[in-house]
């Protein structure tokens, strides 16, 4: 780790830069986001965004830190702060390419640091990594509870597509991983959620576009991959709460119905695969909820806090009475 710095974010944020193995692109880091509660704690949670994006969700620091957690934020090599100028956006060729930049957060956060609880939240493509990391590191001891926002557990695709036509795709791009796919995601949640157009949230639109960055062929390969295993059976022996919307807008155009549900997957697609995550999953629906639950309206996240914090009192604070 390099020394502490501070963050895009300002005071009280402050960022660490976590050095990696250079991969075939060259030299590559992660970075560690760090805000400490007011007063000494021993509890933390570690935050893990999702596809074309990165930490700037500062009201869920201020949720947790309220509450006596210390927070931490990673941004994976080739996302936000990590990204290189060198690097393709968002690229990798398995989601195991990040369980280094896990494992080095994990310890700053248990040992440097000095935590006995650690809660793991993931987002989206980072709520399937943060699963299967978890799964990988079981007999670890290293974290007590995973809370995944809106899981990418299935691509939001009829059967057709998702099952034979993708893995057809990925046969045949082998040879050239980052081939471009003829498909994006759109611009209706970016919409969604930017202030520039219908939301409340200012981030930067280079390291978070509002149409996202390419989908490759290797990515894609390596989120079937991870799906698969997820299908097959994962044992997270810590609790686990999965949030999601109760609804999917599926449509690529504008409607103001998207404010109210899930633009990017298919929630029916989290449900039906979250009780593959191990033997204490907890599934809350979130009425009017996003894709980041926790970029919903007001009166959405506040719900949404509200699941979590009842989660966070019943599943690890209860364990530990």
């Amino acid at each position: 780790m390099a020394d502490v710095e501070l963050d895009v974010l300002g005071s009280p944020f402050e960022r660490y830069t976590i050095e990696l193995d250079p991969d075939d692109e060259g030299p590559v880091v992660a970075t560690l986001v760090r805000r400490r509660a007011e007063g000494p704690s021993r509890q933390a949670v570690l935050y893990v965004h999702g596809f074309v994006d990165y930490f700037f969700q500062t009201h869920l620091a201020d949720f947790w830190t309220e509450r006596g957690w210390d927070f931490y934020a990673l941004d994976l090599r080739k996302y936000g702060r990590s990204l290189l100028s060198h690097q393709t956006p968002n690229f990798c060729r398995d989601l195991a390419d990040y369980f280094p930049e896990l494992d080095a957060a994990a310890a700053f956060v248990r040992d440097r640091d000095d935590h006995d609880t650690m809660l793991v939240m993931g987002h989206s493509t980072g709520g399937l990594l943060a699963a299967i990391w978890a799964h990988a590191r079981r007999d670890a001891g290293i974290i007590d509870g995973l809370l995944l926002n809106s899981p990418f557990f299935d691509i939001n695709a009829p059967w057709l597509i998702r099952r034979p036509l993708a893995a057809a795709v990925t046969r045949l791009g082998r040879g050239a991983p980052h081939r471009v796919l003829p498909f994006g995601l759109g611009t209706v949640y970016g919409e969604c959620i930017h202030a520039d157009h219908r939301g409340e949230w200012r981030y930067d639109l280079a390291w978070k576009p509002l149409a996202g960055f390419p989908v490759r062929i290797g990515w894609l390969a390596a989120i079937r991959r991870a799906q698969r295993q997820l299908r097959a059976g994962l044992d997270i022996p810590v609790p686990v709460l999965v949030a999601c919307s109760t609804r999917t807008f599926r449509q690529r155009r504008w409607h103001d119905s998207a404010m109210l549900a899930d633009a990017v997957l298919d929630v029916a697609h989290i449900v039906r695969w979250a009780p593959r995550l191990g033997p204490q999953v907890t599934v809350a629906r979130i009425d009017g909820g996003m894709h980041d639950l926790t970029l919903s309206g007001p009166a959405v996240r506040g719900k949404v806090f509200a699941e979590i914090e009842r989660w966070v009192d019943t599943a690890l604070v209860g364990d530990r009475r």
